[in-house]
């Protein structure tokens, strides 16, 4: 049995990769979309095409790259040579624009260049969301999985499910005021280079989990698709309920997710490019971001404690009404009150949920469930949530005073509107039902916290 006690260098590589990895999917999930709308000249309908074309890829990589660092034994590798790419990946971008687009292809009409710049913007992030899964979805995650047990999962899942908003939260400030000071090329470049550092230190510190294991056996395509198997998913029926809660869930936050800073800008009238930060600010901000960790990880002590079923209910409940009253906000200030509420019961979830998933994983096939995982918690989120998104924008803007938008080029696009945060109040719902049949299946097999 696994020493239930994580020490102190796995700490410092699970903080270091976790936080920097969340930070670059942050930057993707927020600013790619307002580089692609504001400085590129896209539409949400392109945000939405990217979202899902990116999630697809990410997918792929995990399905094959996955079962890739089960069969080599090479987890270490996968993560800090993936880092180190990952972050030149991103530095790419810094150099995409519409006049280095008509440069590269000889193009002279503007509705061209627009076209092969959305385009490019496009393939890049396919190509860094490949880079960036390998590493980060199916290396990273499979030894989070490989280095802890039941009994201490709640706690690094606490850890780990604070990430996410802590890196929101940085990103929103840091790379937007960076943004506004220095513009999209350096804050890409600074980024780029933050992520490949971390993969060069991890070069030096990580320590490999598949170290004394057995090389997978058996075919490579055959493994592709091991968890497809009816035998399997009937043989691990718990991972799979457990997998439809989180594939819910993660539809309910792409609905409005990766239109939420677009909406912030131009129907909030939030200013991302004149923040006053002051020492004052950011000495409240760090004291916030040290009391919001210390919550989180007793959050998670507390799940470990008492149990997931204790919890989960609660949380969907917090995580519905906190979208229901962000829908009804008018004002920033109220508006950021019913955030931390949706946040609060993001984090929650996101605890619980990968927790449960973890659990359920047969620990000698890890690498073959990663890409499973990614169908439930990327694809499915990310092809279905944006489109689901969009089409409340397209039948609600043309209602609301601010819901058509002139951008900087002179073409009109439609904004987000607060109808995305009901729709994925409504669509929030269906978490229970997986998480009812889960419960029920979980007692009957006397399985631990449940």
């Amino acid at each position: 049995m696994k020493d239930a006690r994580i020490s102190g260098r796995t700490w410092f590589n699970i903080i270091v990769f976790g936080f920097i990895g969340q930070v670059a999917w942050a930057v993707e999930n927020i600013y790619f979309n307002t580089f692609l709308f504001n400085y590129i000249g896209g539409t949400t309908k392109d945000i939405s095409t990217m979202v899902a074309l990116t999630a697809a890829t990410a997918v792929i990589a995990t399905f094959l790259m996955g079962n890739l660092s089960d069969r080599l034994d090479r987890r270490k590798v996968f993560l800090s040579l993936g880092y180190i790419l990952w972050g030149f990946s991103v530095m790419v971008f810094a150099f995409i624009s519409r006049d280095n687009v008509a440069k590269l292809f000889g193009l002279a009409d503007e509705v061209k260049i627009l076209a092969a710049s959305v385009s490019v913007v496009i393939i890049m992030d396919c190509v860094m969301t490949f880079i960036g899964s390998t590493s980060n979805d199916a290396a990273f995650n499979a030894w989070i999985t490989d280095i802890t047990v039941p009994e201490n999962r709640g706690k690094a899942e606490g850890i780990l499910a604070s990430f996410p908003i802590l890196a929101t939260l940085l990103v929103t400030v840091a790379f937007g005021a960076g943004v506004a000071a220095a513009g999209y090329p350096a804050c890409f470049l600074g980024l780029g280079i933050g992520v490949s550092l971390c993969g060069l230190i991890g070069a030096f510190t990580l320590k490999d989990s598949r170290e004394g294991k057995p090389r997978r056996q058996g075919r490579y395509i055959t493994d592709l698709i091991y968890g497809f198997r009816p035998s399997v998913i009937k043989e691990n029926a718990l991972l799979y309920l457990a997998l439809l809660a989180v594939s819910f869930f993660n539809i309910a936050v792409q609905i409005f997710l990766p239109y939420l800073f677009i909406y912030l800008q131009h129907y909030m009238g939030f200013d991302f490019e004149n923040l006053n930060i002051t020492p004052k600010v950011i000495g409240i901000a760090v004291v916030a971001i040290v009391l919001f960790i210390a919550v989180v990880y007793c959050l998670g002590l507390m799940v470990d404690k008492f149990g997931k079923d204790k919890f989960i209910y609660p949380s969907i409940a917090l995580f519905i009404i906190g979208l229901i009253a962000t829908s009804q906000a008018k004002k920033l200030g109220a508006f950021a009150a019913t955030v931390v509420m949706v946040f609060a019961g993001y984090g929650l979830l996101m605890i619980i949920l990968n927790a449960s998933v973890r659990d359920f994983t047969p620990e000698d096939k890890t690498g073959l469930f990663q890409g499973v995982r990614m169908i439930f918690m990327v694809l499915l989120p990310m092809v279905i949530g944006p489109p689901l998104g969009n089409a409340v924008i397209e039948r609600f803007a043309p209602l609301h005073q601010l819901g058509t938008y002139y951008n900087d080029f002179g073409e009109a696009v439609y904004v987000p509107v607060p109808e995305i945060f009901l729709a994925a109040a409504i669509f929030s719902v269906l978490i229970g039902i997986p998480i009812f049949f889960l419960r029920k299946k979980a007692k009957a097999q006397n399985k631990k916290g449940y």
